[in-house]
């Protein structure tokens, strides 16, 4: 077991929220009534099917070794691969989770088929997340299958925002739970919105809240040649209930040159810039992801070691 001295207990205030009941929403409030019933999950780390296998990171055993790091799991769900042995031995721990879809295009009403929605409350009665969240984008080209899986960010128009914001309330009420949207990872994005506005507008028509991904964001405003700030002063960051962390590769082909969002543990400053705003202005914030699946545990303490600084500054905003 590999030891890793704690940082900061309890950075987010972490504490049980009486009257929450996971899988029921009450239609009669709005989001901003709705949200002060979610619990506050403090700061935890994302899974998918089979990341220890390839030679991530051990969740249980960096949340026994180090339990600030890792207050709970957000569990990456594709329905065709179910749950993996890890993600079981969180649940079978009754350790807290989130359900975080890898598999659903939001805007297509055809894909919440009813199927697809069945085997959804399945895994949501294995998990019981504290809610649903993933990047709101497209997870496949053509039927859900195998070989049609990818993730291609929103077309960032008005209409899209629609259709994004009735497929949101749409898996909200069949499953019982918020469901969060993600700005998605990208390298071209079409539309005659920026992709704050997008986001902003599916939140407001959806009446939900958001998952911000701060690397996410940092890739999309180093794409456009905007500052890591640009445009966060007019977002909704009261409506932000879940930040992500993670590190990201520079790479070139071509002459063209991207962001690789591949999950290093190397968290570039443009994210950190936008990860210690966020903490300052969202008001409703319950959870901190750091995405480190893919890594060892030794190579996670300086990003977790900074995620606790920011916390333990402006983590009495959210007490």
């Amino acid at each position: 077991m590999i030891e890793i001295a704690p940082v900061v207990v309890n950075p987010l205030r972490v504490r049980p929220v009486v009257g929450y009941q996971s899988g029921v929403i009450d239609r009669r409030q709005s989001f901003l009534e709705r949200v002060v019933a979610l619990p506050r999950l403090g700061v935890g780390v994302s899974t998918e099917y089979g990341a220890q296998l390839a030679g991530g990171l051990d969740v249980m055993d960096l949340a026994e070794s180090a339990p600030d790091h890792v207050q709970f799991l957000e569990v990456g769900v594709e329905i065709a691969k179910g749950l993996d042995a890890d993600a079981l031995a969180w649940i079978d721990a009754g350790r807290p989770t989130t359900y975080h879809f890898l598999d659903v295009n939001l805007d297509e009403p055809d894909d919440l088929g009813p199927d697809w929605l069945r085997e959804v409350a399945e895994v949501c009665r294995q998990l019981k997340p504290a809610w649903l969240c993933g990047d709101a984008g497209m997870w496949h080209f053509g039927p859900r299958d195998r070989n049609h899986m990818l993730l291609l960010p929103p077309i960032l128009t008005r209409e899209s925002a629609t259709d994004m914001a009735v497929g949101i309330r749409r898996l909200r009420d069949a499953t019982g739970y918020e469901v969060l949207p993600e700005n998605p990872p990208g390298q071209v994005f079409i539309g005659d919105m920026t992709l704050l506005e997008f986001f902003a507008e599916v939140c407001e028509r959806a009446d939900t809240g958001m998952l911000l991904d701060c690397a996410h964001l940092a890739i999309y405003q180093h794409l456009h040649g905007r500052s890591p700030l640009e445009g966060l002063d007019r977002f909704p960051l009261e409506r932000v209930v879940e930040l992500h962390v993670a590190g990201g590769t520079h790479r070139e082909h071509d002459g063209f040159a991207w962001i690789d969002d591949d999950h290093t543990t190397a968290v570039s400053a443009e994210t950190w810039a936008i990860f210690d705003f966020a903490v300052k202005h969202a008001t409703n914030l319950k959870a901190v992801v750091f995405e480190c699946e893919r890594n060892q545990a030794a190579a996670t303490e300086a990003g977790f070691a900074r995620l606790a600084e920011t916390l333990a500054v402006d983590g009495h905003m959210h007490s």
